[in-house]
Parts: C-alpha cells; structure tokens; sequence
C-alpha cells in the first residue's frame, strides 16, 4: 500500500522556512534511536480505518455523518478525513483510496465561494473551518499541481489576510476583531502552506501570528492560554501553540521544549483528539527520544481503545452527538492520522 508514492517534488514545509535558522544537529552515528515504526498489527488498524471512514463518506464527498445539525463542519470534517489518508500516502486517485480522496477534494472545492469563504447547508463556515480547509487544499496542490485549486486557494488565503487582527492572531469570525490561539494556528499553518505552493503571503503576516502565539505563553506554566495575556494552560492549547512554531520554522525556541514537557505531564486532559491532532506532530518534528516516547504513549492508548467490526476499525461511539471531539468520524481521522505518522508521507510534518 506504501510504495507508491515515492519522492514528493511538492513537499509544502520542506522548503526554506519561513524563518530560517539553523536546524539542530543530528544524533551521532552511535547514538541513534530507533525511530517509530509500523507494526503489521497497526497496519492493519490503520487499513481497517480507513476502509471504515469509506464508508462513511457521503455521495457528495464529503465527511460528517454522525454529527446531525452540526452541517457547518461538514468541511472541517472532510478535511481532517483527508489528513488521514494522505498521511497514510493516498492522493487523488493515486493509492487504494485514491477516488475517495479525489471526492473529497472535489467537495472542498465546491463550498469555496466567489468570496473565498466557504459555505455548506447554506451555513457559512467560522475561520477554524476555513484554516484547515484552506491548508488541506494547499497540501494537495502543492502534490499535484491541479490548476482548479489554485483559484480557490487564493481566494480563501485573501480571506485570511484580511482577518487578522492587530494583536497578530485571527478569531472565528472573517473579520479583524480579536483573537485566540486555536484559531490562529489553524490560520498561520495555512498560509504557510498556501506560501510554500507560491501564494503570495508578506513576511510582517507570519511575524505577527508568531508573535500572537507566544504571547499565549501562561506566566505561571510552560503551558499555553487560550487567549493572550490568560494564564490558564491546557494541552491542546500548548501542544497548538508548539506544532505551529515549528511549521513556521521556529524549531530552536526556548518555549518549545519546556512546553513538549508539559504535554507529557499533562496527557488524558480534554479534547483529546483535538489536542493529539497537534501533539503528535510537535513532538515528531521535536524528533529524537522526545518522539519515540511520545509515540510509544498514544499508540499504546489507541490500539488498546480501538473498535473492531470485521474489517473495519474506529474510535469513538457510533449514533454519538455533542462535540466534534466525541465524533467516530473525527477521532478515527485524527488517531488514524496519528498512528501512520511513521509512514512519514505528510509534507506538513516534515522539517
């Protein structure tokens, strides 16, 4: 299932970084680790999950099922769908499921509006939505030049521009008018990644966004607030806050550390999903022992949670409402994701 894809010539966040500065220097010939690998007991998870996120993909391409009334984050939902499968090394209509990512490419793009935002069930959708969506589509062109992506990505990278507040960050509304950190990582990713695929983005707009972030730092914690100036930590916060320096290319700051720290000592929190979905690759992109403990922890947790159904494989509890973070199609995208990071196919993860 893997050795399709081979070198990828449109790795988003291979390229310079936004803000260049030397990398770490690598393990010495003798001190290297043993990296994460898959197992064919995680393979098969991983295969069963996929097959089952199949099923749940609607006729339109997209991904929600499960969350009724909740049609405004039908594109979030595709979109962190889409994660998963590119990261276990399927693109449109390349690999076992390589229609089904095009059908959910093909939705993605068929709720941007003329304006650039998007809109589903007549809903439009809040800035978290339109981040991923937006970072989700640059991925993806940035693998397969499609020239009907490009348009679309402009337009939806316009809308981020002109919503960022003058603290730095972006709040969930399309307009310059406050900001928090989970909305604002979602924004600065994308662009990066919409940057990185030859979208036009200054420089001062990354400047900002880091800034913002780093002013979510809690005075009292290592960890990250939800808002600037706050100092009430939490996991997702932190672990958002960390994956999204690094993607920028800020791999040395004295906060990312200390702040990996906090993310051990505080798993099993809220919206573990939510949080796992950023945790995971900050600690990737950390590397070395950080990584490998890291990933021994949630694999560990996952395999021993997971539900089996023949073939099938899915986290989560089925006819479930509430939050997007309880959701079976959400925490099968984000496990599955998590799981097949080894497979080291996702240009995001890269450093």
């Amino acid at each position: 299932m893997k050795k399709f894809l081979t070198a990828l010539s449109g790795c988003l966040l291979m390229a310079v970084p936004v803000f260049a500065q030397e990398l770490p220097p690598a393990p010495a010939e003798g001190d290297a680790l043993e990296m994460p690998s898959i197992d064919p007991a995680t393979e098969k998870v991983i295969e069963g999950a996929l097959a089952w996120l199949a099923t749940q993909q609607q006729p339109n391409g997209s991904w929600g099922k499960g969350s009724p009334g909740r049609e405004q984050y039908y594109g979030a939902m595709t979109a962190y769908t889409l994660v998963a499968y590119m990261c276990a090394g399927n693109l449109p209509n390349e690999g076992p499921y390589g229609r089904t990512v095009d059908k959910g490419v093909d939705y993605l793009l068929s709720i941007v509006l003329p304006d650039g935002q998007i809109r589903t069930n007549n809903q439009r959708h809040y800035m978290y939505s339109h981040g991923i969506v937006t970072l989700v589509l640059a991925e993806v062109y940035g693998q397969t030049l499609n020239p009907e992506i490009r348009p679309a990505l402009e337009r939806m990278v316009q809308v981020i521009l002109r919503s960022q507040d003058h603290t730095g960050g972006w709040r969930y509304k399309p307009r310059p008018s406050g900001a928090d950190i989970s909305v604002t990582v979602v924004q600065a990713v994308a662009i990066r990644a919409a940057r990185n695929v030859g979208i036009d983005v200054p420089q001062d707009v990354f400047e900002k966004a880091v800034q913002y972030i780093r002013d979510c730092k809690a005075p009292s914690s290592a960890g990250f607030s939800y808002q600037a100036g706050q100092d009430r930590p939490g996991f997702a916060r932190t672990a958002a806050a960390i994956y999204s320096l690094q993607v920028l290319g800020i791999y040395d700051d004295p906060l990312i550390p200390p702040a990996s720290d906090y993310l051990f000592n505080n798993q099993g929190g809220g919206w573990g999903a939510y949080g796992n979905y950023y945790a995971a690759p900050a600690q990737y992109m950390i590397g070395g022992d950080t990584w490998v403990r890291w990933y021994e922890s949630v694999h560990k947790h996952f395999m021993s949670n997971v539900n089996r159904n023949g073939p099938y494989c899915y986290w989560g509890t089925l006819g479930g409402g509430g939050r997007a973070d309880s959701g079976p199609v959400y925490m099968t995208a984000v496990y599955t994701t998590v799981l097949a990071m080894p497979y080291n196919y996702l240009p995001l993860y890269q450093r």
